[in-house]
């Protein structure tokens, strides 16, 4: 796969050994045609990394499932490809129109899922409750998009064992009983007495 820009009708009626007569009558045009590729990979997303994870009990069970499903899964879903939301990211980001709309709308969509999953989180006191939720996803993502780069551009085999300590290390961060989440109560000590005082007696002249 050549990306979103390299799909084309002519490359899609080659590989599906369909007439590009009959391609275009399901698809007017090469936007439409990506924009139904961008909701099938839409679809397979979420059957192989949300829904899993949602029979998970609620709470860290379930956000932790999620990530261990959405590493490297187009490999799980077996996509010769790679992700094609994250090429999107790239390929679209200044390219204004009905493609990059359609890949925002799917893409806000998933971030209100892990923002969810977040919130669950932290009402079953699993995070802290002064967590900032935005900055938590924004790291969570940031996870992600390194482990593509090292994974399908440096071919790093380390690349689960690194995104998995940086999402172990986050987690610590934002954990309910972690150091910056815990104010501890200040104890105050209780002053001692001071010994008192001996009078001195007046020695006889």
């Amino acid at each position: 796969m050549s990306g979103l820009s390299g799909v084309t009708l002519g490359l899609l009626a080659e590989s599906s050994q369909i007439s590009k007569s009959g391609l275009f009558a399901h698809f007017k045009s090469k936007d439409e045609m990506q924009m139904a590729l961008l909701s099938r990979t839409s679809e397979l997303a979420r059957n192989t990394v949300v829904k899993p994870a949602l029979l998970k009990p609620i709470g860290l069970p379930r956000l932790r499932a999620l990530v261990q499903n959405w590493l490297g899964w187009t490999r799980k879903a077996h996509l010769q490809g790679g992700c094609a939301f994250t090429a999107g990211l790239f390929e679209l980001d200044d390219q204004p129109g009905p493609v990059r709309d359609h890949l925002l709308r799917l893409e806000t969509d998933f971030h209100d899922v892990l923002r969810s999953l977040v919130t669950e989180s932290v009402d079953a006191g699993h995070l802290r409750s002064d967590l900032d939720q935005s900055q938590f996803v924004w790291e969570l993502y940031g996870i992600y998009l390194s482990h593509h780069a090292s994974l399908r551009f440096f071919h790093d085999k380390q690349a689960d064992a690194h995104a998995l300590t940086a999402f172990k290390a986050l987690l610590e961060r934002s954990h309910a009983d972690s150091a910056q989440g815990t104010s501890r109560p200040h104890v105050k000590h209780p002053v001692q007495p001071s010994s008192p005082r001996r009078t001195r007696r007046p020695q006889a002249k």
